[in-house]
C-alpha cells in the first residue's frame, strides 16, 4: 500500500497535544477586531482544544500525527 498523504493545510493549522487532543488557535480573530468586544478579545487569546467531533474530522486529515 502507498503511503497516505496528509492535507498540507490541517498539518499548518493543527498540533497534537500528548494526550491525543487536537490544538488550534482560536476562530474570529483575523480582522473586524473594533466590533469585538473587549471580554471576547480577551477570551480568544492563545490557542483552543476543538471538540471531539471536529477532533474526529481533524484526525482524518493527519493520518500520521501522534
Amino acid at each position: 500500500m502507498p503511503k497516505m498523504k496528509t492535507k498540507s493545510g490541517a498539518k499548518k493549522r493543527f498540533k497534537v497535544t500528548a494526550t491525543g487532543k487536537i490544538k488550534s488557535a482560536q476562530a474570529g480573530k483575523r480582522h473586524g477586531m473594533i466590533k469585538r468586544t473587549t471580554k471576547f478579545i480577551r477570551d480568544a487569546r492563545g490557542t483552543t482544544v476543538l471538540s471531539v467531533a471536529d477532533t474526529k474530522i481533524v484526525k482524518k486529515y493527519m493520518p500520521y500525527a501522534r
